[in-house]
C-alpha cells in the first residue's frame, strides 16, 4: 500500500520540483516543505497515505513537549514515532530520555540520521562511523554511490541502488544480544550496517544512517519501494511524525545553548565557515594592529607658578606692613630686568649707566634720571611708606612696558 501511494503521486511531485524552479538546489535539507531533490516534501505530504491504516499525527511541537505535555497524547494506546533529519543533534537531554521511557513502555521509534546524539548512543550501546565526513560539497557527494541490501527474503526486491550523495556512514558497534541488522551497504569489499532495530524495554528503536534514501530523489527515481519495504518493518500502530526537529518549551532552555558550536560541526560547510571567519578575524586584528600608531599620552607642560609664588609672597609682606622689604626686592627685580634684557652692568648706577639704560630702553633720559635716582634713594633709607612703594612699583613697570 505504501508503494501504491508512492507511484501514485511521483509523477506530479517529479513536475512540481523540477519544471517549477529555474535552477536545481541539490543541498541536503531534509525539509518537510522542499520540493527540491533532498527535501521531504513527498514524506511529509504522503505521510497519511503511506500509513492509510493508522492514524497519523503530523508533529507541530517538540517530541518532550508532545509526549509530557499534550492533553490529547493518549499514552495507553500504542504508536511509532518517525523522524528522518540530516541529525539527531538537536535532540536535548530532556527529548532523548522522553523517547527511551516512550519506547520502553512498547511503543516503537524509527530515526533516520547521518549522526546520532551522543546520549542516545550511550543509552543504546552503539556507535557509528562515517568515512565520508570531510565530504560536504556538491560536486564531491554527487560521486559517493552504493547499493544498500535488506536482510529479509520476503521482500520481492531486496537490493537498491543510490547514484550520489551516499555517504559510507554505518553502524560500528552494537550490542548482539538486543540489536538486529536489518539492513546492511557495503563499503570498502566489507558489507556493514546501516539499518539496525534495537530493543528496548517492550519496545524498539529502529535505526537508520542513511536519511538520503528518504528524500524526494530516491522516492521519484524507481527507489520509492526501499522506503516502503523499510517502513513495513514497523508494527501497525499510531504514527507520529516529525516534520521537524522544534525547540522544547518546557525543557531546560540552557541545554540548548550548549550546542551552539555542535550545530555549526554537525555541518561542515558551517564548519568551514566558522573557521575561515575566525581565521579572517585574527588576521584583521593582526594586520589593523601593526599598521595603527600606538597613541601617544598627551603630557601637560609645566605649569609656570612664578607670579602665584610672587603674588603670594607679596600677600605675605603687605600683611606684614614690612614695605621696606617689599622696595628692596622690587629694586633687585628691576636691576635683574635690565642686566638680563639690556645687558648693562647694574653695579654703579651712574651718570653713564643713565645714558645707556634710556638709549637702550627706549625711555626718555629724564625718566629714566628720575626712577634710577629715586631707586638711589630709597635704597638708603632704613624704613619706607607704602605710598612710596606703590609709587615705585608703577614707575618701574610704566619703564620695562615702554
Amino acid at each position: 500500500m505504501i508503494l501504491q501511494y508512492i507511484k501514485k503521486y511521483a509523477p506530479l511531485l517529479l513536475l512540481f520540483a523540477f519544471i517549477s524552479c529555474n535552477k536545481t538546489d541539490w543541498n541536503e535539507n531534509f525539509k518537510e516543505k522542499e520540493k527540491s531533490p533532498f527535501g521531504n516534501y513527498i514524506a511529509y505530504h504522503e505521510a497519511e497515505n503511506l500509513f492509510k491504516d493508522q492514524d497519523v499525527t503530523l508533529l507541530k511541537e517538540n517530541i518532550y513537549d508532545y509526549l509530557e505535555f499534550n492533553a490529547d497524547f493518549d499514552s495507553l494506546k500504542k504508536h511509532n514515532y518517525v523522524c528522518i533529519k540530516y541529525s539527531g543533534y538537536k535532540y536535548t537531554n530532556s527529548a532523548t530520555t522522553a523517547l527511551l521511557d516512550f519506547v520502553s513502555k512498547g511503543n516503537n521509534v524509527f530515526l533516520a540520521f547521518n549522526s546520532f546524539r551522543d546520549t542516545l548512543q550511550a543509552s543504546l550501546k552503539f556507535t557509528t562511523n562515517n568515512l565520508d565526513k570531510n565530504v560536504y560539497s556538491v560536486k564531491a557527494l554527487k560521486k559517493l554511490k552504493g547499493t544498500f541490501e535488506l536482510n529479509n527474503n520476503n521482500f520481492a526486491k531486496t537490493s537498491f541502488s543510490f547514484d550520489r550523495n551516499i555517504r559510507r556512514n554505518y553502524f560500528l558497534q552494537y550490542d548482539e544480544n538486543t540489536t538486529s541488522v536489518l539492513g546492511t551497504f557495503e563499503v570498502d569489499g566489507e558489507k556493514v550496517p546501516n539499518f539496525i532495530k534495537i530493543h528496548h524495554g517492550k519496545g524498539a528503536f529502529y535505526l537508520h544512517i542513511q536519511p538520503i534514501a528518504f528524500t524526494n530523489y530516491y522516492l521519484l527515481n524507481n527507489n520509492e519501494e526501499y522506503m516502503a519495504n523499510v517502513f513495513s518493518y514497523l508494527p501497525n500502530a499510531d504514527v507520529i511524525w516529525d516534520t521537524h526537529i522544534k525547540s522544547s518549551k518546557h525543557a531546560d532552555k540552557k541545554e540548548d545553548n550548549s550546542n551552539v558550536f555542535k550545530f555549526f560541526l554537525e555541518h561542515p560547510t558551517l564548519t568551514w565557515f566558522l573557521f575561515v571567519s575566525l581565521i579572517g578575524l585574527l588576521l584583521f586584528m593582526l594586520f589593523n594592529a601593526r599598521r595603527k600608531q600606538r597613541a601617544i599620552p598627551i603630557i601637560e607642560p609645566l605649569k609656570n607658578s612664578t607670579v602665584e609664588f610672587t603674588q603670594t609672597i607679596a600677600n605675605l609682606y603687605l600683611k606684614e606692613q614690612d614695605h621696606k622689604n617689599l622696595v628692596d626686592k622690587k629694586i633687585a627685580y628691576f636691576l635683574e630686568k635690565v642686566r638680563s634684557k639690556y645687558l648693562l652692568d647694574t653695579s654703579n648706577l651712574n651718570t653713564d649707566f643713565i645714558e645707556k639704560l634710556a638709549a637702550k630702553s627706549g625711555n626718555d633720559l629724564q625718566r629714566t634720571k628720575y626712577l634710577v635716582n629715586s631707586i638711589i634713594t630709597l635704597n638708603k633709607k632704613t624704613e619706607c611708606l607704602e605710598e612710596e612703594l606703590v609709587v615705585l612699583h608703577k614707575m618701574i613697570e610704566n619703564f620695562l612696558n615702554n
